[in-house]
């Protein structure tokens, strides 16, 4: 038996989805078929309930040249419901008088095909505008207003108060010492132009692999929303809309140039006599341009392990799980190194040869943090170790990490502030037991490692002799026997 309940609720929610389902609609619509010579044939793309992410190029029609596009978008709310809508139109100016077949066409919108069937455009020669309104009492009193939107329309560009700039955080730095590049698009507070982001995610693919030095490790600060932040550039308001920032480690001495790099801008013309019912602006493209940047690599100060040690800001914190041990107890002791640098570079300290300890290859970690134009983070080497000899021990004999501190323009040294206290028995004998070779060969030492020749066993060599003899007379018997 069927619940009428829970059938009620299916009907529901299957009626639910179906009216989601058919509530987004993608949709074509040609404009008026028969216009005059000075006047535009329109395309338009419009996306209900849905946001317009992306679409193909409106097609090319012969006699026809492109004029800009414009955009509208609405949204209403009826009965609690909300409905939305965005259109492109595209604006078609004839070039002469006649028929022109435009075919069959599709585009890809939001990654869906939209079809439109072949059509015919009829262009008739130009219309004169009219000058005075008709005398007809009845007649709209805004109809010499609409009329203006079929006219093509004068459009003027206007100077965009805005440039694109490389900065780095420093003009010279040492090898290994990090700076931070930063790629931004700056818009004053007083600029009068309307612009947009164009293809932005292929535009900046395109400038770091203009830009990301070849002699460099980067560590990218990932940008992935782009922003707007107020800053004061010469005493002048801006809006910082940050496109690419990492920091760059030189690995060598060369000189890191950064080349000039362009970036793609819609930008929009305004209408020279702007109307009420008209278009006002159109899409136009511009490419802002940055200056070339360079920085100048020197080499680190004499040192012995100057081609090893990082450069760096550091601090050194330590762990370990006992200072009090006995011969042959195990202990883990961690060397934290915190800071700011190029901290997936660092290397492990050198640990010194020595019988007092057994130590094992370390494990190791690192925790890597970029914001506010920095790059800090953590590397821990946690090691396992066994002391073999009682006595004092202290670590910073053992652990100890060389590097370069910029800032101070020297080399600085972390070490290991803990002393280990050991007991027991030494267990330098335990190794020679270990190595003991058995009761076998005990007596080695006492036999005779005198050489000898096998001719010195000829007796032997005559019972081999009489051995194999017997064995082929006995082989033959029993063949010859079958």
């Amino acid at each position: 038996m069927i619940n009428t309940r829970d059938f009620g609720l299916g009907c529901f929610f299957i009626l639910v989805l179906i009216s989601n389902l058919f509530a987004q609609d993608k949709k074509i619509e040609i404009g008026t078929t028969d216009v005059a010579v000075n006047q535009y044939f329109k395309m338009t793309l419009t996306v209900e309930n849905e946001r317009l992410k992306n679409y193909s190029p409106f097609p090319d029609i012969e006699g026809f040249v492109k004029r800009g596009t414009s955009s509208s978008s609405s949204t209403s709310f009826i009965n609690g419901k909300m409905t939305s809508s965005q259109s492109i139109t595209q604006n078609y100016q004839p070039t002469r008088e006649g028929n022109f077949n435009v075919p069959g066409f599709s585009m890809e919108v939001n990654g869906e095909q939209i079809s439109v069937s072949s059509f015919t455009i009829k262009v008739g020669e130009a219309k004169q505008q009219q000058q005075r309104r008709s005398n007809d009492p009845f007649g709209d009193p805004f109809d010499m207003f609409r009329k203006r939107e079929s006219e093509p329309t004068e459009f003027i560009d206007v100077e965009a108060d805005a440039f694109l700039a490389l900065t780095t955080d420093k003009p010279e730095v040492y090898v290994g010492e990090g700076f931070t590049t930063t790629l931004a698009f700056y818009v004053a507070e007083s600029n009068r132009a309307d612009m947009r982001f164009y293809d932005l995610g292929k535009q900046i693919t395109d400038i770091v692999k203009e830009i990301k030095p070849a002699s460099c490790w980067e560590e990218n600060f990932n940008i992935d929303n782009i922003n707007g932040q107020p800053v004061t550039i010469n005493n002048r308001a801006y809006t910082q809309y940050k496109i690419y920032q990492a920091a760059f480690y030189p690995l060598n001495l060369d000189e890191i140039s950064f080349p000039s790099v362009g970036l793609k801008l819609i930008k929009y013309k305004v209408a020279k006599n702007p109307s009420f019912f008209g278009r006002n602006r159109m899409e136009d493209y511009e490419t802002f341009y940055s200056k070339p940047k360079t920085v100048k690599v020197k080499e680190l100060p004499p040192h012995p392990l100057k081609e090893r040690v990082a450069v760096g800001d550091y601090r050194l914190a330590e762990k370990i799980n006992s200072l009090e041990l006995k011969t042959g107890e195990s202990f883990n002791y961690s060397f934290n190194i915190i800071g700011e640098g190029n901290i997936s570079a660092m290397e492990e300290p050198s640990l010194p040869t020595t019988d007092a300890f057994d130590f094992y290859a370390p494990n190791v970690k690192q925790d890597i943090t970029r914001s506010s134009g920095r790059v800090t983070g953590t590397k821990s080497f946690n090691y396992y170790g066994i002391p073999n000899e009682p006595g004092s021990y202290k670590l910073g004999d053992y652990f100890q990490w060389i590097f370069f501190n910029p800032e101070e323009d020297k080399y600085d040294t972390l070490r290991s502030n803990q002393t280990l206290v050991v007991s027991g028995a030494s267990r330098k004998n335990e190794y020679i037991l270990s190595n003991d070779m058995g009761s076998f060969y005990d007596g080695v030492e006492f036999k005779d490692n005198t050489l000898s020749g096998l001719n010195d066993g000829s007796w032997m060599t005559i019972l081999t002799n009489i051995f194999i003899v017997i064995m082929l007379g006995l082989t033959g018997y029993m063949v010859f026997k079958k």
